[in-house]
């Protein structure tokens, strides 16, 4: 078999017409003149054509080539899906195709997670504060708000010793103020007038109910603390108050068209309109030498549209001169009263001790519950339903912190500790026993950590308080929030940092104390079905999927570091989350078994965003992942 090379411009292949025989004739240029070569049917040529008078190169070559632009391609159009936006697949060397697609999927429902966020909260870091305003909280102005979630529920009240136990006195209805789209109830409970005193003058009025005595005490009337606000505010002639909402719009009406202006759309269409800055101009340089007026110079941008702020321009020399001015805050606090004059008016709507429960009417029935953010639990002396106690004890009785955090070592020696048995007695030690037997001995054992187990409230205590049925409480088989807070600022003047061992992975099935059924409904705080239920242990497993839950537990863990400046935490169990059928199956170790369909992606993204808001807000918090499953790469947890 012959070949033919040839270094041409043209070349074609077409049947020769004058031929007896089946055959092809090619024709090429090379260089000016055309050539044609005849090819009978028999022969079975190969053409190689190329474009230069360069050798061609051997095929092994050529292949190699098309192999090494094809990866290269396929490397560019990877690398534009965005195939490792964190880094974190490479630093590791995953090359675990399965493994490393659901961690690319997990970190993009992390983004997801938190643009979500984003439409109900300003910021993301707002969800660890609800606790400030929901629950029950004392308001400057003389009065309890009380808020609590429960979508299900049709009615709800506030129930206790303050109101002999009436599910009428304080309540809330559906469709009013006191209920919104997501179902917050929110409840007003005004402090009661003592005898002979008369109501404030001002019904925005404020105390300070830590403080004995105030500014405020000595009867400073609103007016002249409007009058040296105003002195030092505004500037002479700016003081003038607008009479009317319709003022500043009729002035600029006026400005606009004169004192006769248009009254009809025939009128205004007749009118011949400059631009909105050519008038502002016009009419600035026609009041030049007018005094000064609080009313703002501006004017209106006339597009054919109804009237409203946003078709205003204002004069920005005037804006800069306001926005430069602060307003007189410290003016305000000087009509806060203090405690003394509170107590003196007032007697408090839920006063200290006292026992309540929410009241909630639903579909199925009336029922009572404890508030799910609820500060101390105790139950009842006549083994019926718990109920909720109202911790606001007065200044002088308060716990005082008396020692700060210690720095975090470069190494940890961890002490696992439950205060209940931590005594030799027969009995349940207390928060004063462990604070005064066991702290010097793990001091002198030579540990700078302590992480206890069993502090927030919980109904059985053979489970060692893993069945928790209020995640804000702390404990009253131990004592008061106050003794807690009181261990927990000896351990720290020991040098020793304080864990708490938290349980978000389920929570207790129980319905009169727990959150089980907690409005009525079977999905409140938990999945429905099997999925709702843990598969051994009988415990709920959360909704983390939930933004209203996915709040509740964050804030709550932001709660004990700002209430009771815990340290850490080491998070229970999390192969009972993580994994839908709650971590009881086969782990060989192989890594598709921690990306297949069992895993519980809305609790990574809670574990994940939980760590991650710990460590923003507090960047010295120790967190600390429990899991027997050996699972790698957890959360990449500090």
């Amino acid at each position: 078999m012959a070949s033919l090379h040839f270094s041409a411009k043209f070349l074609s292949l077409s049947p020769c017409p004058n031929s007896n025989y089946t055959s092809y004739s090619v024709y090429f240029s090379c260089k000016t003149k055309l050539q044609r070569v005849n090819l009978l049917n028999k022969t079975k040529p190969k053409i190689a054509c190329a474009a230069t008078d360069r050798p061609q190169q051997p095929q092994q070559q050529r292949r190699e080539r098309r192999k090494e632009s094809k990866k290269s391609k396929k490397s560019e159009s990877e690398s534009e899906k965005g195939i490792d936006p964190v880094g974190f697949l490479a630093r590791q060397d995953i090359s675990h195709k399965q493994f490393a697609q659901f961690l690319r999927e997990r970190h993009k429902a992390s983004k997801d997670l938190k643009d979500e966020l984003f439409k109900r909260n300003l910021q993301i870091k707002d969800i660890a504060y609800v606790f400030e305003f929901l629950g029950l909280h004392r308001h400057p102005e003389h009065r309890m708000d009380f808020m609590e979630w429960a979508p299900g529920a049709r009615y709800c009240a506030l129930v206790g010793d303050f109101n002999e136990w009436s599910p009428t006195a304080n309540s809330a209805r559906e469709g009013r103020i006191g209920r919104d789209d997501y179902g917050y109830w929110f409840i007003i409970l005004e402090d009661k007038l003592r005898d002979g005193e008369k109501p404030d003058e001002l019904y925005f009025q404020q105390y300070n109910y830590v403080d004995d005595y105030d500014k405020g005490d000595g009867d400073v009337s609103i007016d002249e603390i409007f009058k040296r606000a105003n002195d030092e505010y505004w500037e002479p002639g700016e003081d003038t108050f607008v009479n009317h909402r319709f003022e500043v719009p009729a002035k600029l009406y006026e400005q606009l068209f004169g004192p006769n202006g248009p009254q009809t759309e025939e009128e205004l269409e007749e009118i011949p309109l400059l631009d909105a800055e050519t008038r502002y101009k016009q009419w600035k340089e026609e009041h030049k030498d007018d005094l000064p007026s609080n009313l703002p110079p501006c004017d209106v941008i006339h597009d054919g549209k109804e009237y409203d702020i946003f078709r205003v321009i204002s004069d920005p020399v005037w804006v800069e001169k306001i926005r430069a001015k602060k307003p007189p805050i410290p003016y305000w606090f000087e009509i806060r009263k203090g405690r003394r004059a509170w107590l003196k008016k007032y007697t408090p709507a839920i006063p200290h001790l006292s026992r309540y429960r929410v009241y909630f009417n639903t579909p199925n029935g009336p029922l009572e519950r404890v508030p799910a953010w609820a500060t101390y639990v105790q139950p009842d002396a006549d083994g019926k339903q718990p109920f909720a106690i109202h911790w606001e004890p007065p200044p002088e009785c308060a716990y005082k912190w008396n020692n700060t955090r210690p720095k975090v070592p470069k190494s940890l020696r961890i002490y696992e500790c439950h205060v209940g048995i931590s005594g030799s007695e027969p009995k349940i030690s207390s928060f004063k026993d462990f604070r005064e037997k066991v702290l010097p001995h793990v001091k002198e054992a030579g540990y700078n950590a302590i992480q206890l187990i069993g502090i927030v409230e919980h109904k059985d205590y053979f489970t060692a308080g893993y069945r928790v049925t209020n995640l804000y409480a702390v404990s009253s088989r131990f004592g008061t929030p106050d003794d807690f807070k009181h261990l927990v600022d000896e351990a720290h003047g020991l040098g020793l940092l304080v864990f708490l061992d938290v349980v978000h992975s389920y929570s207790a099935a129980d319905e009169m104390v727990g959150l089980s059924l907690f409005d009525g409904s079977n999905d409140c705080y938990f999945h429905t079905g099997k999925r709702g239920h843990h598969k051994y242990w009988g415990t709920r497993m959360y909704k983390y999927g939930d933004h209203d839950v996915l709040q509740y537990l964050i804030s709550n863990l932001n709660w004990w570091v700002e209430e009771y400046q815990i340290d850490g935490f080491r998070f229970h169990s999390l192969s009972s989350m993580m994994y839908t059928h709650n971590g009881f199956a086969s782990f060989t170790g192989d890594l598709e078994e921690y990306c297949n369909q069992y895993v519980d992606k809305d609790a990574f993204l809670y574990l994940i965003l939980a760590n991650e808001l710990l460590h923003f807000l507090h960047p010295n918090i120790i967190t600390i992942a429990e899991d027997v499953r050996n699972y790698g790469f957890l959360l990449f947890w500090k």
